[in-house]
């Protein structure tokens, strides 16, 4: 393993809040990090998610379509994983174990498929097992259509919630006026399911002519951070918005999240999207970022092992490239802290041994081990 030298460098405008948000802004030092960062996987590309198995080992997606298994300083490509569309944002993205998976032995990925009707492709979750080297008994669970050579807003993240449904995003694939808002076309969306892929009964739309009914909510743009808090069991999205106005927000069943009929950002070009930052009907993000920082995975804390962050939620920037720690005061950002000031940060998760673990594009995926 080896030791990470820190940089930490303070990007004034990005500390900078709009709109009324207030938080303390701190920037962590050599001195006051409660942490020593150790590279833990070495030489990967675009580590897009990662999930840690029983036995002690990692699986690892790269975005470019490899599935890594990493025990023992060892990594070992997995074979029979799906073919990926790799372009622009999309290619092998989350992964995710089933929550009984010693009984049930299921992994969960979502990946870019050029599956189905029309060129390009669009987002697709499956599950397989694991035998040995190799992922067998494969099921694609979703496809979303159509597919578009569009490269932008794949999503997606995958997670279960306490009682042990299938949660996954898909972004809007770049077609913000029409997806995002219709319940009838994929995109812009939250999905729910049994770990099967059946759709639950109670589900908010299956009752909509036309809807597609694994959607559980929609006006998202490109929610690519998907976290279970560990207390109230809620489900907490963070995605990005345009220029400015990236949100978290607790996903509710049926609900609008308002993209694009309402944002606190602008087009990339400088012009108005909308004027509206709220609208009736629709709901209001708990936090949101001006300037953009482009949130990417997200995880709660639940350790003592790292000090005053238990309760903390952290969030990659591949915009700034660091990650950043929001401590929180029920669903309050109440301070804002930059750590780990190594490159895009793609992934972050809890590891079951208490440590927090970051993937980092181009160089791996780093253990951030506690001070003694």
């Amino acid at each position: 393993m080896k030791k990470s030298a820190f940089c930490f460098c303070l990007f004034v405008v990005m500390l900078n809040f709009s709109c009324g948000q207030e938080a303390e802004n701190k920037v962590a030092t050599p001195e006051n990090v409660p942490f020593n960062a150790e590279l833990f996987v070495d030489n990967l590309q675009i580590p897009w998610g990662f999930v840690f198995l029983p036995d002690g080992a990692m699986l690892i997606t790269e975005k470019s379509g490899e599935l890594i298994h990493f025990k023992d300083n060892k990594k070992t490509k997995i074979s029979n994983v799906p073919e990926v569309y790799n372009r622009g944002q999309g290619g092998l993205l989350d992964i995710e174990l089933h929550p009984n998976y010693e009984e049930t032995g299921w992994i969960y990925i979502s990946y870019a498929s050029e599956e189905g009707e029309g060129k390009g492709g669009h987002t697709a979750i499956m599950r397989a097992k694991l035998d040995g080297s190799a992922l067998v008994e494969n099921e694609l669970l979703y496809k979303a259509s159509p597919n578009t050579t569009k490269g932008q807003h794949f999503g997606s993240r995958i997670e279960f919630d306490h009682d042990g449904y299938l949660y996954f995003s898909i972004g809007e694939r770049g077609a913000r006026d029409v997806n995002p808002q219709d319940i009838t076309r994929d995109g812009g969306k939250i999905y729910r399911m049994y770990d099967d892929g059946r759709i639950p009964e109670d589900n908010p739309f299956v009752d909509k002519e036309g809807a597609k009914t694994a959607i559980y909510s929609y006006g998202h743009r490109n929610p690519q951070g998907l976290a279970k808090h560990p207390e109230t069991g809620e489900l907490w999205t963070n995605e990005h918005g345009p220029r400015g106005g990236d949100e978290i927000n607790i996903i509710k069943k049926g609900a609008n999240y308002g993209w694009p009929l309402v944002t606190y950002g602008i087009n990339y070009s400088g012009t108005t999207i909308t004027d509206k930052t709220e609208m009736e009907g629709t709901v209001q993000p708990i936090y949101y970022w001006v300037p953009s920082i482009a949130p990417s995975g997200m995880a709660f804390v639940t350790t003592d092992n790292y000090t005053d962050w238990k309760g903390s939620v952290l969030v990659g920037s591949l915009a700034f490239q660091y990650l950043e720690r929001l401590q929180m005061d029920g669903t309050k950002v109440v301070l804002r802290e930059k750590l780990l000031d190594e490159g895009r940060v793609r992934d972050v998760k809890e590891g079951p041994d208490g440590l927090i673990y970051v993937a980092v594009e181009g160089k791996g995926i780093f253990k951030l081990v506690p001070k003694s």
